[in-house]
């Protein structure tokens, strides 16, 4: 397994890190397998593991600190708050008393005394960043955390929390977790430029773009049973055409290559020099063994460049698949 730099933290990371979204109710409910899988990432050379409290409303928190008693020491641990953990209008966000409520329950469900990155999960635009970024800062200082990030922010608001920090005396965001995979180059465009100005690292997930990139999906069985797209049928919409061509194309790519279409696109993720960790996220044993054979991939130019024919560089062929909408463009902020 290779390890390469952490943004500027001098962290070294797995190429590949292991997110557990699956890991629970929301995937898997075997708490024994879920518990093997990420044993089996680690002893494959993991040692990024990402959850969040949200993740099957904490149960996937739980699952991993069961997991990783008596390996605590190896594993570079995150999670993340945000999302809604209650029906308390509290109970979420980025708020100074959330977050350390929510740091709180969350050390509690890992089993752990602190967290080494602490990720804010999605902007907040009813919170001053500034109460964030000090409320995190705090958390550092007292050892609950070591460092923080951000998950899905936009390329203006990490610098406004970068340039925050700095005017408050305060400890900046070490990283930016962001969705990306062939389909979905967006981030290429003035995400990945700003983290590398900046030295922020970057973990990037779903990078089989929710199984497309397994070339499961075809026109003749767009909804295979067992498949993400089986489970949540509003994730996959009828606008897939274009996806479907693509995979093609892909396809015949990663034959060229000699490669599963699943290790082509996994590979594809770690070339871009931005990039830190890209998070594998099994739902099962099989899955993970399947993955793990990407360990040692590497693509030669020729093949990027086929891939870069196919679906150029910052394209994001479905806007849905962002994963965020941006509040500024609603009619109530854009209209007098």
């Amino acid at each position: 397994m290779e390890y390469r730099p952490f943004g500027t933290t001098g962290l070294k990371v797995s190429r590949y890190g292991l997110g557990t979204l699956m890991l629970g109710a929301w995937g898997n409910p075997d708490r024994d397998e879920c518990i093997r899988i990420i044993h089996g990432a680690l002893d494959a050379g993991i040692n990024l593991v990402d959850t969040a409290d949200v993740y099957a409303g904490g149960e996937s928190e739980e699952i991993v600190g069961a997991a990783l008693a008596g390996r605590r020491d190896q594993v570079i641990l995150a999670t993340k708050f945000h999302n809604p953990m209650g029906p308390g209008p509290n109970q979420r966000g980025n708020s100074r008393r959330w977050i350390h409520e929510a740091v709180e329950a969350s050390l509690r469900r890992l089993q752990t005394d602190w967290i080494d990155v602490y990720q804010a999960h999605r902007p907040d635009p009813a919170t001053a960043i500034a109460d964030t970024v000090e409320a995190l800062s705090d958390l550092v200082r007292a050892g609950k955390i070591r460092y923080w990030g951000t998950s899905m922010f936009p390329p203006g608001q990490i610098v406004d929390a970068l340039w925050t920090a700095e005017r408050h005396t305060a400890i900046p965001p070490c990283s930016e977790q962001v969705l990306y995979n062939i389909l979905a180059r967006n981030v290429e465009t003035d995400l990945f430029p700003t983290c590398r100005r900046h030295g922020t690292a970057v973990i990037t997930w779903s990078p089989l773009s929710g199984g497309w990139l397994t070339g499961k999906y075809t026109r003749d069985d767009p909804a295979p049973a067992g498949s993400r797209a089986a489970r949540y049928p509003q994730y996959f919409d009828a606008a897939s055409e274009t996806k479907l061509g693509t995979v093609e194309r892909l396809t015949a790519v990663a034959q060229q290559a000699g490669l599963p279409l699943t290790h082509l696109a996994l590979a594809w993720c770690g070339e871009h020099p931005a990039v830190s960790s890209t998070l594998l996220g099994p739902r099962t044993e099989a899955q993970l063994v399947d993955l793990l054979g990407v360990a040692d991939t590497t693509l030669d130019a020729a093949t990027l460049d086929r891939i870069d024919e196919i679906n150029p560089p910052g394209v994001l062929l479905n806007p849905h698949d962002q994963d965020w909408a941006n509040p500024d463009l609603e009619p109530s902020v854009r209209r007098r």
